[in-house]
């Protein structure tokens, strides 16, 4: 179980590092989050497999969405999230 937690920190990493287009090269990044290159091309193409519309933008060395997306993970309460929507349409 720990090893699915520990992708999906790795996951939520990148997506903030490709928000920011601050990845680098992959050689870069796979440093930073302290992982092989192996292991980066693995989990990228994993988000790739869960529709993450990433490619690499030699001009900015950085990974980038090519469209704007979301990623979140993990539960949330319905009715926390009804009671806000109620709260904004007021």
């Amino acid at each position: 179980m720990n090893i699915i937690i520990k992708h999906v920190e790795i996951i939520e990493r990148i997506d903030q590092f490709i928000r920011l287009q601050a990845t680098g090269s992959p050689e870069e990044l796979a440093s930073r989050l302290r992982i092989s290159r192996t292991k980066l091309y693995r989990i990228i193409d994993i988000m790739k497999k869960l529709n993450a519309p990433i490619e690499y933008d030699i001009s900015t060395q950085s990974y980038v969405y090519v469209e704007d997306v979301g990623f979140r993970f993990g539960f949330y309460s319905k009715e926390k999230n009804i009671n806000r929507l109620s709260s904004s349409i007021s």
